[in-house]
């Protein structure tokens, strides 16, 4: 219950809406993704480690865009983002809410330590994540994808907006 309200409250806010689905946007979308892991694959080899996690974290975010964008949701938000891929979808989010974590602590706090190989799992972790929703993405049919959006719209009593 406290998923469903905190992703009403950021429909309220006009945070997520139901739109018309956009290959063209989930395009872009794995477009910015690759571009984002191959930028942080460059960071850890030019040494900056810290960097590069960012760069990794926002390529698996990126892919879960073109997926919401595909099935005609947009969300601003990426905790939202997150739960929306586990509750609609199905799909495991573990590995996206650790690289958000490992992203926010890198991004925000200095007093961290961190290894070469750490980020390098984090990579590949990234790789593994974004295999497994482009190949979801690949498989989804247009009905299914508006199914899902029917459910997601029944499910949080969300309006058609956008």
């Amino acid at each position: 219950m406290k998923k469903i309200t905190f992703l009403t409250r950021l429909k309220e806010e006009g945070k997520i809406l139901l739109i018309d689905p956009s290959d063209e946007i989930k395009e872009s979308y794995f477009k910015k993704s690759a571009g984002s892991l191959k930028s942080a694959k460059i960071l850890l080899e030019n040494g900056q480690i810290e960097d590069a996690v960012p760069m990794a974290y926002y390529s698996m975010y990126n892919m879960l865009t073109a997926l919401l964008y595909k099935a005609g949701i947009k969300c601003e938000n990426h905790s939202a983002s997150i739960i929306i891929l586990k509750e609609l979808f199905g799909i495991e989010n573990s590995r996206i809410m650790s690289a958000k974590t490992e992203r926010v602590d890198k991004q925000y706090y200095v007093d961290f330590k961190i290894t070469k190989e750490e980020v390098w799992n984090l990579i590949k972790s990234a790789e593994q994540f974004n295999s497994t929703l482009y190949d979801f993405i690949d498989k989804l049919t247009t009905k299914q994808a508006s199914e899902y959006k029917k459910e997601f719209e029944d499910s949080f009593k969300l309006d058609i907006g956008g």
